[in-house]
């Protein structure tokens, strides 16, 4: 019998190229290191002892400890940009949009991973600056220049109002993430967030956000 006529409706998943599925091995391998160890003390060495390979193949693969480590937080982050991404990318309506991309940030801002790779970068980038630039970009940055973007198609169409995207942008993104934050990275014995809470954390936000930049019908 056909796959067309009784077989799964699935298409077929292409093979990851070995070299890929043993890129993405290893960068598995380093998250795991960065988190246990920090990003000073973890060596290329190190990974490539743990991951059984060579520190050649390391450096074939990523170049540098920087390159692997923002690697590690490209694929970490990876589902949630998509998410992101997909959102801001079409035209949906404005409450519909912050409310989904609200959800989305709350959601990493408690991701255990995501937020101790973020505490990793808060540690080092006075001795390596470009190490926050490049986490700055993909994650953070990422969000703040798809969702001024966003907002500045937005006012095209009159639904937002506002004379600075930018700004009404990192206002929402600040009411978004609030005091998870200071909480997470000061005092995290007392840090209470969750996905209890969150429904009404963003629902809130959003309600403020429309308050002042939603086009009144």
């Amino acid at each position: 019998m056909s796959s067309e006529t009784g077989g799964s409706d699935k298409m077929p998943r292409s093979p990851v190229p070995r070299g890929l599925r043993r890129r993405a091995e290893i960068a598995a391998v380093a998250e795991r290191l960065f988190l246990d160890h920090g990003f000073s003390d973890t060596t290329m060495k190190m990974v490539a002892l743990e991951a059984g390979a060579s520190t050649e193949t390391l450096y074939r693969h990523f170049g540098t400890k920087e390159d692997l480590f923002i690697e590690v937080v490209n694929t970490r982050a990876k589902d949630l940009r998509g998410k992101i991404d997909q959102d801001l990318d079409g035209i949906g309506s404005l409450p519909a949009v912050l409310t989904a991309v609200g959800t989305n940030l709350y959601e990493a801002m408690i991701m255990p991973e995501m937020f101790a790779l973020g505490s990793i970068v808060v540690a080092e980038v006075r001795r390596n600056p470009p190490l926050g630039d490049a986490f700055y970009a993909v994650a953070p940055g990422h969000t703040f220049q798809k969702l001024t973007a966003y907002l500045t198609k937005a006012g095209e169409r009159g639904e937002f109002v506002g004379d600075d995207t930018e700004l009404a942008a990192n206002m929402f993104i600040g009411m978004i993430i609030g005091k998870i934050t200071p909480v997470r990275l000061f005092i995290p014995h007392r840090d209470t967030s969750s996905q209890a809470q969150k429904p009404r954390h963003v629902s809130e936000a959003v309600r403020i956000f429309l308050s002042v930049y939603h086009a009144k019908a």
